[in-house]
């Protein structure tokens, strides 16, 4: 790729992962180093033993959190934001060893939005990555820093969803 682009995945619509994984395997299928890093998220999920068959791909996993941030005590919200911003400066010091094409933040906007990930240090991050590198980011609540800072941005908006009616995340579609 000649310059890297960033691309916002967002909304409250189901696809915003799915989005991205798409890019990724376009990415790695043209040869491209992608490394794909889910923040928020510890659950074994079908995308993960596909990503592995992928030559090219990286995953890196953070910490799940076991409740909502509105739901946490102080000092469960004070490790949940030291999880987090740790698994950040692994990425960013991921992206110097391995060099990828493209860096999939998956999730990454909840965790900005909710305060789990200082967005300023996404920010800084952005104005300074490497020229060729494509970035993806995905999640709710983009800021409209974020957005400003985005050449693509892409809001899944869900219209009817079979969680509204109390079916819970089927293995092979949600999860």
């Amino acid at each position: 790729m000649e310059t890297g682009l960033i691309h916002v995945y967002c909304g409250d619509g189901k696809g915003k992962t799915t989005a991205a994984l798409g890019l990724a395997v376009r990415c790695a299928g043209r040869g491209g180093k992608i490394l794909f890093v889910q923040f928020l998220k510890d659950r074994p999920t079908g995308e993960l033993a596909s990503l592995k068959l992928i030559p090219g791909i990286t995953v890196v996993r953070g910490t799940g959190n076991k409740k909502f941030t509105f739901q946490m005590t102080t000092t469960e919200l004070k490790e949940a934001h030291d999880i987090q911003n740790s698994l950040f400066d692994t990425v960013l010091e991921q992206c110097r060893v391995l060099q990828p094409d493209m860096l999939v933040l998956d999730e990454i906007l909840v965790a900005c939005s909710t305060g789990l990930v200082d967005e300023s240090k996404l920010l800084a991050f952005l104005r300074a990555k490497p020229a060729k590198l494509e970035v993806v980011l995905t999640g709710r609540g983009p800021s409209q820093a974020v957005i400003d800072a985005a050449d693509y941005v892409s809001e899944i908006c869900k219209r009817k969803h079979p969680y509204d009616a109390g079916h819970a995340a089927r293995i092979g579609i949600e999860e």
